[in-house]
């Protein structure tokens, strides 16, 4: 039997959003087991100046992610979809661990196979650093609540 990750393509700008908010909370749970399995065994990333191929390398690439960015909240917002490739916005927060805050932004590309599942994901992303008081994402660590702001709502 042949895996799926619904919603599949063609996307509408319906299916991209529940697309986007759903990578949204399984990246706000830290866990490369759950993250994972949403891409396909042989998805190519560009992160910075990372180049992970195949599941194996992605999961080795988000275990060190989230070991260095410690109390990480995440937050996504579709930009663009057409057909089976969806470009999102992003911002997060976190802290290194001598406790300097970040808020990083970025831009991603998706590319899906019929699927649903990912198989191009390129993301470009920007660090500022941030003092504790400037940080906007305070829910507990996991999924962002329904009510709290999206990101044009925060004005990032």
């Amino acid at each position: 039997m042949m895996k799926t990750k619904p919603p599949l393509p063609p996307f509408t700008q319906e299916t991209a959003t529940l697309k986007v908010r759903m990578a949204e909370d399984a990246w706000n749970t830290c866990d490369p087991e759950r993250v994972v399995p949403v891409y396909t065994e042989d998805t190519h990333w560009r992160n910075r100046t990372d180049f992970p191929v195949g599941h194996e390398q992605v999961r080795q690439f988000l275990e060190r992610k989230w070991a260095k960015e410690l109390e990480y909240r995440l937050i996504k917002e579709l930009w663009a979809c057409s057909e089976n490739r969806i470009a999102v916005r992003f911002a997060y927060e976190w802290h290194d661990a001598s406790g300097q805050w970040f808020r990083s932004y970025g831009n991603e590309n998706w590319e899906f196979d019929p699927q649903g599942l990912m198989q191009l994901r390129y993301a470009s992303i920007n660090d500022l650093p941030i003092k504790s008081e400037e940080r906007k994402f305070y829910w507990p660590q996991g999924r962002r609540p329904d009510d709290h702001p999206g990101l044009s709502a925060l004005g990032l």
